[in-house]
């Protein structure tokens, strides 16, 4: 068996073991140590693989482990693709998760249910695996399909709740929408060019061997390329939560807190970005497709930054940075900077989990409070829980020298070298959402740890209990804080000219990202003013003045409750598609079941035949002369009939 496939299964062996024997046979401890020993096996192996395709500039590994379907001219094979691009998605997807498991082991103490939990991460990461391994599109949406359905397990994990079951439907009815687009964009690929095989569909699309145009019936010609594009590109709308498909993202905090850091950081929520970045010798050949992706994220990097602004939720304010952030790394998409796109989705991976996972220690030191109006003074009370989340927060921000600062800028750059009007467009959005990066950022930061106790008799009762969390969940944090210090300085040769090599492909003439390195210094430094501007405004609202974010949410209470709510997008699509389908269903119901389904067939049918033996009893009375009665009129019947 190939180190390569022991990537692959280490975390599908780990979570058969604790899902089918843990509970019954070997206990939680057990099945929670057995799933760490695997993802540690497979974190060492892809650590291997990195130093051996990308640090040792090896070559790209191919490997057909078995012929998968075969049907007529129809042939599909599992195989493995480990080029760069795979490599730094091994590293961070096992790399994260690894740090999740361990950390679980503190935080899910209390939880009687140990083995179903680890086995769901588990299959998690087996399922992200599939997904960046494999070397064909059917492949890829096996993977996609499987982190899809861990989501679901996952969010809905405490399942006697009822918002974590409904946030569990949520997300997956909203994936599905997304997932619908991406299954038709593969259909289409296997219809334009008769195979799904990456370096196939590839090579002929560089070649150009595909139809210039799709002919719809009363719509007309459609550009091929385009088509194929905006499908795909649908499905990373749904999987990383963009502006219309994202309205799944906020609730899936529903799901325990290292749940949310491993679907936000690693997994589900990056492979949309993924899929972009390996199709990039199609998107290459849409420009309209590559503007598309260039505003929806653009869009979101805006939107979700706004929407950061007035939440409460410690964890909320966290899970719309995602969204935010995911935004920024399919505009650098957009502008075929997809090397700027990886290296923010490596970067983003350590201090976002960072993030997470610090907020579980905040919940858990104030036991499982998670209203930041409730918190505050906690430096005093957990300050190494503190010091990760600074530097998380400062990573995030962008400031000097830290992750965000090379990954974040090179971004902004390649957006502003783009020189186009959706280039600029974005840029500025960009600018503006790193604003309020900035400013939710600290203002999470000072309302949990700075200024006084908590008012509330509860939570005061939680602050003054209040302590740090176990080693268990301490290590990984260290190790994440260290990771958000070094990764931004360790990984910017990704954005250098050619390192990804064959793994990206970028047409001539998109250049953005080359121009980067050669803008004007003011261009250069303007992330970090909007770092400053934002800092200043949270101080100022939070530390000097803490009253004044009161007095502007009640002058300015319309576009409060507007930015609390999300700018209304779940109350739009309840009006637009919830109601009507519960309309239509309630419809269906009483009239086709009850009235149709129960009235004239079951109920109906069961009546008529009651009433047909009602009639018949009647006419067995027993008596002799009505027998003859009816002999008598039965026989003038039939000579009438006869004459």
């Amino acid at each position: 068996m190939s180190m390569y496939l022991l990537i692959i299964l280490l975390p599908l062996v780990g979570a058969l073991i604790a899902g089918l024997l843990g509970r019954r046979f070997l206990g939680n401890a057990t099945s929670r140590l057995v799933t760490i020993i695997c993802m540690l096996g497979a974190l060492a192996l892809s650590i291997q693989a990195f130093m051996q395709i990308a640090v040792g500039n090896g070559p790209t590994v191919r490997e057909e482990i078995f012929s998968w379907i075969v049907s007529g001219n129809f042939k599909v094979s599992f195989g493995i693709l480990i080029d760069r691009l795979t490599a730094v998605m091994l590293v961070v997807v096992n790399g994260v998760s690894t740090l999740v498991h361990i950390y679980s082991v503190g935080y899910m103490e209390e939880d009687p249910d140990h083995s179903r939990f680890f086995s769901y991460l588990s299959f998690f990461t087996f399922s992200m695996l599939m997904l960046v391994t494999g070397d064909n599109f059917l492949q890829l949406f096996f993977g996609w399909e499987g982190v899809g359905l861990a989501s679901y397990l996952l969010i809905g994990f405490w399942f006697t709740k009822e918002s974590a079951c409904n946030a569990a439907i949520k997300a997956f009815l909203v994936n599905r929408v997304g997932d619908f687009g991406f299954a038709l964009g593969i259909f289409t690929i296997y219809m334009v060019f008769g195979t799904l095989d990456y370096a196939a569909v590839f090579n002929m699309a560089a070649a150009g061997q595909y139809p210039a145009t799709v002919d719809f019936p009363l719509w007309g010609a459609v550009p091929t390329m385009t088509l194929i594009c905006l499908l795909l590109f649908v499905g990373a709308m749904g999987k990383s939560a963009q502006l219309g498909l994202h309205t799944w993202l906020p609730d899936a905090m529903e799901g325990p807190t290292p749940v949310s850091a491993l679907i936000h950081a690693a997994t589900m929520v990056t492979a949309g970005v993924f899929m972009v970045c390996r199709a990039s010798p199609l998107f290459e050949l849409s420009q309209t497709a590559l503007d598309v992706v260039t505003v929806i994220g653009a869009a979101t990097a805006l939107f979700a930054a706004t929407v950061g602004l007035v939440q409460n939720d410690i964890k909320r304010v966290i899970a719309y940075s995602t969204c935010s952030q995911l935004g920024y790394m399919f505009f650098a998409a957009g502008v075929s900077a997809y090397p700027a796109a990886m290296f923010h989705l490596f970067t983003h991976a350590f201090f976002k989990a960072l993030l997470f996972l610090g907020a579980g220690a905040v919940i858990h030191a104030m036991h499982h409070e998670q209203d930041m109006r409730h918190m505050g003074g906690l430096i005093k009370k957990i300050p190494v829980t503190y010091g990760v989340m600074m530097i998380g927060t400062l990573a995030l921000t962008g400031f000097p020298f830290l992750a965000g600062f090379y990954s974040k800028d090179a971004i902004l750059e390649s957006a502003f070298s783009a020189n186009t009007m959706v280039g600029n467009l974005a840029w500025v959005m960009g600018m503006t959402a790193a604003i309020l990066t900035t400013f939710y950022s600290f203002r999470l930061v000072f309302m949990t740890f700075h200024g006084g106790p908590p008012a509330d008799h509860h939570a005061r009762h939680a602050y003054d209990h209040a302590h740090e969390a176990p080693w268990s969940m301490r290590l990984p944090l260290l190790v994440l804080a260290v990771g958000s210090l070094i990764c931004g300085v360790l990984g910017q040769g990704m954005v250098g000219d050619g390192w990804f090599k064959e793994a990206i492909f970028i047409a001539k003439g998109h250049d953005a990202l080359a121009h980067a390195h050669h803008v004007a210094p003011w261009v250069k430094w303007s992330p970090f003013g909007m770092f400053l501007i934002g800092l200043t405004l949270a101080w100022l609202m939070y530390i000097k003045m803490p009253t004044l974010p009161h007095i502007l949410a009640e002058h300015w209470r319309g576009l409060y409750q507007f930015l609390l709510n999300a700018w209304y997008f779940d109350k739009l699509y309840d009006r637009l598609f919830v109601r009507p389908a519960r309309q239509i269903g309630k419809g269906l119901w009483l009239t086709g079941d009850v009235t149709i389904i129960d009235g004239f067939g079951v109920n109906g049918t069961a009546a008529l035949v009651e009433r047909l033996a009602m009639g018949l009893k009647r006419l067995q009375t027993g008596y002799v002369y009505h027998y003859a009665f009816a002999m008598v009129i039965g026989l003038l019947v039939l000579i009438t009939v006869y004459a």
